[in-house]
């Protein structure tokens, strides 16, 4: 829906004179639909920019007609597509049965939003029309929202899945077959023995991950079992695989105890490169990711926190340079305090971020360390000592709707992993944020706030979880690419360096293209971030001590594209070729 377009049908032309003054000065680009004759002429002389439709046609197609002038005067124009512009009638007449505009409106040809018959005066009139396009809007966006899962339940069945295992060696004939078993697969078997860090050379190891999961914390849907988990990490593996031409491995385990989960989780090195960490409901999710990290010699991720972390630092970065803030002297309101937030301050006090100009609030309110039930909240000591090295300010307050407000007032910038909106955060809320705000609203699938709304209350930046409004804070700029370069230097670990290096690329990338107001962060089909992305991290990884295998930039460049085109060749051969099947619409 296009908020800054309006088609106005009325018959007064002195009534449509006030209206597009009003319309224009608030930055509407309008389109009269005249219902009237007698001072059309008068009305053409008054407003020469408008396109004005004489619609009291003495015909049984009006609709058509006025389509038609449509599309004959608009050529060149802003409005070309009616389809996405709100129609608003605005009629003195008592009674519109038998009209044209009644005919007009019985074609169906143009998508009337709202009828109002006057008097309504103009200055009230655009306080209806923001409220027309607001509700407009929300039904597009939720009609959007719901799209991707109406497919999802089509797709899925129909697929009964999204990966499956394929050969990447060849079979000539079956002779091959003693070359890749028996009796031949015995001798680089003797040789990883003697040289066990040979078996990063003689299988898949150095390109396979595991992307396991508890089904504890699954998307926004909570703790839904192994099971229901399943497809989530089946989409990983997906973009695992097409974006960064890594192969992913979903594992759902029927484990909650964290320890024993552990216990599982380590007994799969010797297959894996990597492990992904996905969906495990904190705070456990931080006690296991530490303790996998320190006791395994592959790099253990866990993407809600690592990945959210360095996608969110990349757009923070580049949307503070857009605004002229320095990273030392903004306060930063944090709204939510699970694995993504927590994860997102981590990595933003390791960047540099003095961690007392942020204030966190949750369900219970502004976050401080002598809170009631602190301890309870978090119980794992290295969070709870980061949580509470924040909030310089000492604001507080029991309220969670007075503490986000409390915590907001004075803001320059705002970052919410919470709960699906819209009315998570207010207009109130943003409007009470300082100067040249910058709004981070990632809960999927419906942010925290509208980004309209964010703007219209004075935020200069807006950025969300979504891919349909601009600045879409996705993980998937992140992890496919950083186990990219992780695997390529065969890494023991992934550090936040690492991390940090992975989100200055993505800054680095968008800044090539030119940064603006809704453009802060590269977009998932700009592929080539991707290979630049690999090569920052496994540099890191080589100057940080923990790669097995060092290679140059060149090298790396060379290796990070080959697989991450050969990837996407791939899949699109087998979709040309029909092997996978395009379903019909």
């Amino acid at each position: 829906m296009d908020k800054k377009k309006i088609m106005i049908v009325d018959d007064d032309p002195d009534y449509v004179i006030a209206t597009q003054t009003i319309l224009k000065r608030n930055a509407f680009d309008c389109i009269c639909a005249y219902s009237g004759r007698e001072s059309l002429e008068r009305l053409r002389k008054a407003r020469p920019d408008l396109i004005l439709l004489d619609i009291m046609m003495e015909s049984d197609n009006a609709g058509i007609e006025v389509v038609n002038q449509l599309r004959d005067q608009s050529q060149g124009s802003a409005f070309k597509d009616y389809s996405k512009i709100p129609i608003l009638i605005i009629s003195s007449l008592d009674d519109i049965e038998g009209t044209q505009i009644q005919e007009l409106l019985k074609s169906g040809l143009l998508p009337v939003n709202d009828f109002l018959r006057k008097p309504v005066p103009p200055d009230q009139l655009l306080d209806k029309i923001k409220q027309l396009i607001k509700a407009l809007a929300l039904d597009e966006y939720l009609t959007k929202a719901r799209k991707p899962g109406e497919d999802a339940m089509q797709l899925h069945p129909f697929y009964q899945g999204k990966i499956e295992v394929t050969l990447k060696a060849p079979v000539r004939d079956f002779k091959d077959f003693a070359i890749w078993y028996t009796p031949g697969v015995a001798e680089p078997c003797k040789d990883i023995n003697k040289h066990p860090e040979k078996v990063f050379e003689h299988t898949n190891k150095s390109n396979f991950i595991a992307v396991i999961s508890d089904g504890t914390r699954v998307l926004g849907l909570g703790d839904i079992g192994p099971e229901a988990g399943l497809p989530v990490m089946e989409g990983k593996a997906l973009l695992y695989k097409y974006l960064g031409g890594v192969d992913a491995f979903p594992l759902c385990l029927r484990e909650k105890d964290p320890d024993r989960f552990i216990d599982v989780v380590k007994a799969l090195e010797p297959t894996f490169g990597g492990i992904n960490l996905e969906d495990i409901a904190q705070p456990k999710c931080f006690y296991i990711l530490d303790k996998l990290r320190k006791e395994m010699n592959i790099p253990v991720w866990h993407d809600d926190q690592q990945g959210t972390a360095a996608v969110t630092l990349a757009g923070l970065i580049n949307a503070l340079k857009v605004v002229g803030k320095e990273i030392d002297q903004v306060r930063i309101a944090m709204v939510g305090a699970g694995a993504a937030n927590i994860a997102t301050l981590r990595m933003m006090t390791a960047y540099g971020f003095p961690t007392q100009n942020t204030v966190l609030t949750d369900l219970y309110g502004t976050i401080y360390p002598d809170r009631p039930s602190f301890l309870e909240h978090f119980p794992y000591e290295p969070i709870r000592k980061l949580i509470g090295s924040t909030n310089g300010q000492n604001l507080r307050s029991d309220d969670p709707e007075k503490a986000k407000s409390l915590a907001i007032q004075g803001a320059d910038v705002l970052i919410c992993y919470s709960q699906p909106g819209p009315g998570i955060i207010s207009q109130e809320q943003v409007e009470s944020m300082n100067q040249d705000a910058i709004v981070f609203a990632c809960a999927n699938p419906i942010p925290e706030i509208w980004p309209w709304e964010a703007k219209e209350a004075g935020a200069r930046i807006i950025a969300t979880g979504r891919g349909d409004f601009p600045n879409q804070v996705n993980n998937s700029l992140g992890f496919p690419a950083i186990f990219r370069g992780v695997l390529d230097v065969w890494a023991r670990t992934i550090t936040d360096g690492m991390c940090i290096a992975a989100a200055n690329s993505l800054a680095q990338s968008a800044r090539k293209k030119g940064l603006s107001e809704d453009y802060i962060i590269p977009k998932m089909d700009d592929w080539e971030v991707y290979i630049d992305e690999a090569v920052a991290c496994g540099l890191q990884a080589i100057k940080d001590g923990v790669a097995r295998k060092e290679l140059s930039e060149t090298e790396l460049r060379k290796s990070a594209e080959a697989k991450i085109t050969l990837s996407r060749e791939k899949t699109n051969m087998l979709m040309k070729t029909g092997l996978v099947p395009i379903p019909e619409k």
